[in-house]
């Protein structure tokens, strides 16, 4: 997973209420094995009438926020089911936090095993950024885990709240198999104890 420390770069404005992860990730793309060539499938549907036909007033498609580094969205992203994907494919396409004021549950914890950073703000928050992000001159943004704060384009700091063990994983880049790993050695001594006392449970290797 990568590290998540401070990033700087354009923000999109999503503002659509319960964008579901049907649209974010359309059903089509799931047909793989591996998580390769997701980048396409985020958001299809709204970016393309047909194959190679962008639609120019999606958000996405326009200059200026094309390559966004940040969503602001609407109340409860990511809801419907709770397909992995729709995280792959954000983070395939460059996107690395997603600002709002709700998240659906599952696609919120999809988001934190993924490296991809779900910040809640107040709704006031939230349509205050978006109003920014929508010019193209002032939709940049920097987010900072560290410190926890989001620098908007007109110079405010944001504070936001998030839970420390989860903000460490993203600092350290560690997913759920890394931090299990982390207490390799623990386990270790656990299962000498425990088959030391209970020989006849031992795998045979």
């Amino acid at each position: 997973m990568e590290p998540f420390t401070t990033i700087t770069g354009a923000a999109a404005p999503i503002p659509e209420p319960n964008i579901d992860t049907d649209v974010i990730m359309p059903k089509q793309f799931l047909k793989g094995i591996t998580r390769e060539g997701l980048a396409e499938g985020a958001f299809h549907d709204l970016r393309f009438t047909a194959p190679g036909r962008e639609r120019p007033d999606f958000i996405l498609n326009r200059p200026g926020w094309r390559e966004a580094r940040f969503l602001v969205v609407g109340p409860n992203f990511g809801c419907g089911s709770s397909r992995e994907h729709a995280v792959w494919g954000l983070l395939q396409r460059g996107v690395r936090a997603i600002i709002g004021t709700s998240f659906a549950s599952i696609f919120h914890d999809n988001c934190f095993r993924n490296g991809l950073l779900p910040v809640g703000l107040e709704p006031d928050q939230v349509a205050h950024l978006q109003a920014l992000c929508a010019d193209r001159e002032r939709n940049r943004l920097t987010v900072d885990l560290e410190a926890r704060t989001i620098t908007a384009p007109d110079g405010e700091i944001i504070r936001f709240a998030i839970d420390p063990l989860r903000r460490d994983d993203m600092l350290q880049g560690r997913d759920a198999i890394a931090a299990t790993l982390g207490w390799s050695n623990d386990l270790r001594a656990f299962e000498g104890r425990h088959f030391a006392t209970r020989p006849w449970l031992e795998p045979r290797r």
